[in-house]
């Protein structure tokens, strides 16, 4: 089993780390452990987290206020997003 961040997730956990790091860097390096804490559990476990909101998906709540967003194929567990929870998901189509 392998975890690859996608594109946009990568982004997604970029943008948390700038935005939590202006105030406290301390709390985003904790923040972005959490992260890839969750994601190394779902090397031994792909199934850990909820079914997703969107079709094929699932989801885990590496923090209560960030929900990462991943779909599991083959050997292959694919992080699509991190949201944070306050944020509408699945986004709107517009």
């Amino acid at each position: 089993m392998r975890v690859i961040w996608t594109p946009q997730a990568l982004q997604d956990r970029v943008d948390i780390w700038d935005y939590i790091a202006a105030n406290n860097p301390n709390a985003a390096a904790r923040m972005d452990e959490l992260f890839s804490d969750a994601a190394a559990r779902l090397l031994a476990h792909p199934k850990l987290g909820r079914t997703g909101k969107i079709q094929g998906t699932r989801e885990l709540f590496p923090h209560e206020s960030y929900r990462l967003v991943y779909e599991v194929n083959g050997e292959t567990v694919w992080l699509l997003a991190l949201v944070h929870t306050a944020r509408q998901w699945p986004p709107v189509a517009g």
